[in-house]
């Protein structure tokens, strides 16, 4: 069974001075849209956690027939789309996860990962990190492991469920799988070096 790919994509961006990360476009595509169907490139199921009342973002994946989760509880932080994420997983299934606001990450790199994670017979947890092994998105857990997302509360996200874990690093040459961009100043900054224009 394919892993499931969630997208927690239920954040407020406040950082972003008004206007919303995941609403930025790339080749005139919104970062969100364009995620979720990288995600979809692999074949695997795919996800997205949303707050309740985002129409914007829900307008972004309009006709992507992708699995949208609501979120009512989306204000307590990561750990609400973490926990939401292993209620969704079925008969042992693993569980990937990749942050929506890494725009570097494309369907092929989403799927070196991936296949990293299956060639280990998908027994241990597999990550994309940069060539220095800061550990990046996306991430793919057996369900083993990802079912302990359960347990999470707050805004902590995973780390302390992986923290001691053996986690095999797929290293890509640059930060493509760890540079998110939070603020207008660091979209800015990445068009300029990227080129990608809006």
């Amino acid at each position: 069974m394919s892993p499931l790919i969630v997208l927690p994509a239920a954040g407020a961006s406040s950082r972003m001075k008004g206007r919303d990360k995941l609403l930025e476009t790339l080749n005139g595509v919104p970062l969100l849209r364009r995620q979720v169907l990288a995600a979809m490139t692999t074949g695997c199921p795919v996800a997205v956690t949303l707050r309740d009342a985002d129409a914007e973002r829900r307008a972004a994946l309009a006709e992507v027939p992708v699995h949208i989760e609501p979120m009512p509880d989306a204000g307590e932080g990561m750990a609400a789309s973490l926990r939401r994420a292993v209620g969704m997983l079925i008969d042992g299934q693993s569980l990937g996860v990749l942050l929506p606001d890494v725009p570097g990450m494309a369907g092929s790199d989403i799927g070196v990962v991936l296949e990293a994670f299956r060639g280990g017979s998908e027994q241990r947890v597999t990550r994309a990190s940069d060539p220095e092994g800061r550990p990046g998105t996306p991430l793919f857990l057996p369900h083993s492991v990802a079912r302990l997302f359960a347990g999470l509360r707050g805004d902590e996200g995973g780390r302390g469920v992986l923290k001691g874990r053996e986690v095999e690093l797929v290293r890509f040459d640059d930060d493509r799988a760890t540079i998110d961009l939070d603020t207008p100043e660091d979209w800015a900054a990445w068009r300029g070096a990227s080129g990608i224009p809006e």
